[in-house]
């Protein structure tokens, strides 16, 4: 191994990671690719968005803020997995738009666990975001 600096990541890592960004375009593509993700959805359907450095995650949860809804009041730490029914009443933290077709499921994103991470050390830097299309 040769210098590392800040989390453990070697500073020629970062500098390829940051080429093929620009090569590919994936930030631009990512922009492009969530609202036509959305489109395909059905009533109920669920988009289900995973990042994997803070560039990408960054444009998501942004995206998602910008687009959806945050629901109100869960108690349950899980109850935000639970089907959410059209007639279920959901207030919403937003009241600017509260007529979004789209709700957020993932207040905070998913992220592996210990064990997972154990067993598969790229696991560490993935986020999972997740938003419902209500209507």
């Amino acid at each position: 191994g040769g210098p590392r600096h800040g989390k453990g990541i070697h500073p020629a890592t970062l500098a390829f990671q940051g080429l093929r960004i620009a090569v590919n375009r994936e930030l631009h593509v990512l922009q492009q690719a969530l609202p036509q993700a959305v489109e395909l959805l059905r009533p109920g359907g669920r988009l289900g968005v995973i990042s994997f450095h803070s560039l990408e995650d960054r444009i998501v949860k942004t995206w998602f803020l910008e687009v959806g809804m945050l629901p109100r009041g869960k108690k349950n730490k899980y109850a935000q997995f639970s089907k959410l029914e059209e007639e279920d009443e959901v207030m919403f933290t937003s009241p600017d738009e509260p007529d979004s077709d789209l709700l957020i499921l993932t207040k905070r994103p998913i992220v592996a666990g210990e064990a997972e991470t154990k067993l598969n050390p790229r696991a560490r830097s993935a986020k999972l975001r997740v938003l419902e299309k209500r209507r």
